[in-house]
């Protein structure tokens, strides 16, 4: 168990938050579900249909249903936050690249005295940051069941396979999970050496090798002698280089905010306009001969190599200025690095500070 400050979690998901979401936006399942007593009701019993542009939507949830069952004893539950919550969404993207693992999150909103769900185990570990009100955890360890009160500002953690359950108390609770999918060794190893399994012909086993099993043993030697070689030629830097390049190339585009970022570079940026990058946004750089290839994402920019001391700036410092980069260098004049800013402010890494 971790305390913060309170107002952390009211930054990143507060009660007003949800109410946001539930009564005045189109959300829509599954983003959100409702259990009660241990069981998810049907998506009928809180949604309703309705159209956009002539065609029909479904799975609409209708804030007077669903007030009812919380008001009945349910808790809601908003499945996949860092979809569609920013301030979420930048929490679990900075999670990743600190981590290097795959994190999604949910929020449970439970009215007073009730609870969700009965104990159960998650396949992934849990960080819980309770964001209002108070939850009491009953967390199952090797001494026993135990309990845990979770109030505003503390965060626990609960490791992949760990019994819990958590009812709320007095008033409404509601609490942040993030669920860290794990990428392991065994998987690692799994995906690099049944490449080199594909490789291996796939050609039918000799006939009558079952009255003679012997008969398999030369091929199925030449083989394991060919897999067992081919491990050994694996360079572990290398495909540690793949890994972390590959995870990279996976995390979605964060663009907020991309539509008042073109108005301002339509209106010009100065050498001393203040850009920020985005938060959770990855930027790594890699070299590839005359060229650095720049890692922010789901894309990968490609610059000439004289402008790297440019870029670890941009890689090392939350905030910077055009005129700032230009000062690195006496052949990185002013206007190149005006000209690499509006790129970079274009594909998303940088953002106008307003």
């Amino acid at each position: 168990m971790h305390r913060t400050d309170p107002a952390l979690g009211a930054e990143v998901l507060s009660l007003a938050h949800v109410d946001h979401l539930l009564t005045e936006t189109a959300i829509r399942t599954p983003a959100v579900r409702v259990a009660r007593d241990g069981a998810v009701l049907p998506e009928s019993s809180f949604t309703r249909g309705g159209s956009l542009a002539g065609k029909p939507l479904t799975g609409l949830v209708d804030p007077v249903k669903l007030l009812r069952l919380h008001d009945e004893g349910a808790t809601i539950v908003l499945q996949g936050l860092q979809r569609y919550w920013s301030p979420v969404g930048h929490l679990v993207a900075e999670l990743e690249l600190e981590l290097g693992h795959p994190c999604q999150a949910n929020a449970y909103l439970t009215p007073p005295g009730a609870q969700g769900f009965a104990v159960h185990s998650d396949s992934h570990d849990v960080f819980v940051l309770q964001t209002h009100g108070t939850k009491m955890w009953e967390v199952h360890g090797e001494g026993g069941p135990g309990d845990l009160l979770l109030e505003p500002g503390v965060v626990a953690y609960l490791p992949t396979g760990t019994p819990h359950a958590a009812r709320a108390q007095e008033s409404v609770s509601l609490h942040l999970t993030i669920g860290v999918n794990q990428l392991t060794w065994r998987s690692l190893l799994t995906r690099e050496v049944g490449r080199l399994l594909a490789e291996v012909p796939d050609e039918h086993l000799p006939a009558g090798y079952l009255a003679d099993p012997l008969r398999l043993a030369e091929g199925l030697g030449e083989h394991l002698v060919g897999v067992a070689d081919a491990v050994r030629r694996l360079d572990p830097a290398v495909l540690a280089t793949a890994q972390a390049q590959a995870f990279l190339a996976g995390r979605p585009p964060r663009l907020a905010g991309a539509l008042l970022d073109r108005d301002a570079l339509a209106t010009g940026i100065a050498p001393d306009t203040r850009l920020r990058r985005r938060r959770g946004h990855p930027c790594e750089l890699v070299d590839d001969g005359d060229t650095v290839r720049v890692l922010i994402g789901d894309r990968a920019l490609r610059v000439p190599a004289r402008v790297r001391p440019a870029l670890e700036h941009v890689a090392d410092h939350l905030e910077l200025t055009p005129a700032d980069l230009a000062l690195l260098d006496a052949a990185f004049d002013l206007e190149s690095a005006l000209v690499l800013c509006r790129r970079l402010v274009r594909e998303g890494l940088l953002e106008v500070v307003r």
